[in-house]
């Protein structure tokens, strides 16, 4: 497989390596093991009980954020294969992408950052960052999962300059640098952040339709899904109606996904192509290579304005995150007033943090790492009321 891996692509040869340096596995490579570092860890098993857009206990079926992330890892590695990249550093950094997500999706982010706007502000990416470098207690010897300079750098996709200057400060010439620059993370780490996009939009698609909060008829303005429902319904007239409006659905997001995915591929391929960067330090002075068409580009951002519109900003939608927000600020405010209302010995961690920003940064720590449920049964036993049905 090594020899499998093009010039720009990162080599686990010649990673930059881990902060604390350990002894080389016998059988796995370094991504590998960051790969199943993060399988393993805390963090990554509640991923099971967060969600986006439909919180935890409004189905079954609904995409999680641990189904997503096995999504996205999916379909970046096929891309990676095809584009001869590092398929276990793609895998990785999908799988660890979500960590530091909230619970409730992104209601419960903007909820966090404003409770913590006084103290730095809140960012899940820079907290997924924070969860593999400091909050998963695995080893003996230091706090976190000890993971290699390349996966780090793909988890941390966004950063504000003013949190990029603080880990700059941390760690000279690390993940935070790129941000300080303008340069650009590897090919894999971009790949990374389309194939999140293309994940998440097309399982919106169906986790929406499932709901009843979208038609597939609503679809059709949509030139990415209408195209492709025409097409299956050409082939399949079978599937043309309503007892078979799933089976119509599912294959026209799994070919819409199939054009993404082909789309990315030549594109990026072409882009490479005329950048021909020699190694991975000459793609980080680079524009973006990883990307869409012109024209595939339009239609994947049409597809998110439809669901930003017609799903996220849906009524019932909305109701629920107003619900999910309220049980994080008042989560927030009960902890930061009284840490003996946190559970078991997070109290005494909390106490022993230091000043308050760091207390405050410690409580803004274990909401974030709470599930939906956890978070919702919390808020009962600290206020008596149930907000959402658990």
């Amino acid at each position: 497989m090594k020899s499998e891996l093009a010039a720009y692509a990162c080599n686990p040869d010649r990673t930059r390596g881990r902060r604390y340096p350990v002894s080389p596995d016998p059988t796995r490579s370094d991504y590998q093991r960051d790969r199943d570092r993060i399988v393993h860890s805390s963090a990554f098993r509640r991923l099971e009980y967060k969600t986006q857009v439909f919180v935890n206990h409004e189905g079954d079926l609904f995409r999680t954020r641990l189904t997503h992330s096995l999504e996205v890892a999916q379909l970046g590695r096929s891309i990676a294969r095809s584009l001869g990249l590092s398929e276990d550093l793609v895998e990785a950094i999908c799988l660890a992408h979500d960590l530091g997500h909230t619970p409730f999706g992104h209601a419960g982010q903007e909820a966090l950052n404003d409770c913590m706007r006084e103290w730095g502000g809140f960012e899940h990416n820079l907290q997924s960052l924070r969860m593999v470098d400091v909050l998963e207690h695995r080893y003996p010897a230091h706090d976190g999962l000890n993971l290699t300079f390349e996966t780090r750098e793909g988890i941390l996709k966004h950063c504000s300059r003013r949190n990029a200057e603080w880990l700059e400060a941390r760690e000279p010439g690390g993940v935070g640098a790129r941000f300080l620059l303008g340069r650009q993370p590897s090919l894999e780490a971009q790949l990374c952040n389309l194939v999140d996009a293309i994940a998440y939009s097309a399982h919106d698609v169906d986790d929406g339709v499932r709901s009843g909060l979208i038609r597939l008829e609503q679809l059709e303005d949509v030139a990415l899904v209408r195209r492709h429902i025409s097409r299956v319904k050409s082939d399949y007239p079978m599937l043309a109606t309503e007892h078979e409006s799933r089976r119509l659905l599912y294959e026209t997001i799994r070919r819409m996904l199939s054009e993404q995915v082909y789309d990315v591929v030549d594109t990026t391929r072409a882009a490479i192509g005329r950048a021909r960067p020699e190694d991975v330090d000459a793609v980080r002075g680079l524009p973006p290579l990883v990307c869409f068409s012109v024209g595939m580009q339009a239609d994947t951002t049409q597809l998110q304005q439809f669901l930003l519109h017609d799903l996220y900003r849906h009524p019932r939608v909305a109701r629920t995150m107003d619900a999910a927000q309220r049980v994080v600020r008042e989560l927030f405010a009960i902890y930061g007033a009284d840490h003996g209302q946190l559970p078991g010995s997070r109290a005494a961690r909390v106490r022993a943090a230091g000043s308050l920003a760091q207390r405050m940064r410690a409580i803004a720590d274990f909401i974030a790492g709470m599930t939906d449920r956890f978070a919702l049964h919390e808020h009962e036993r600290l206020t008596g009321q149930r907000l959402l049905a658990r």
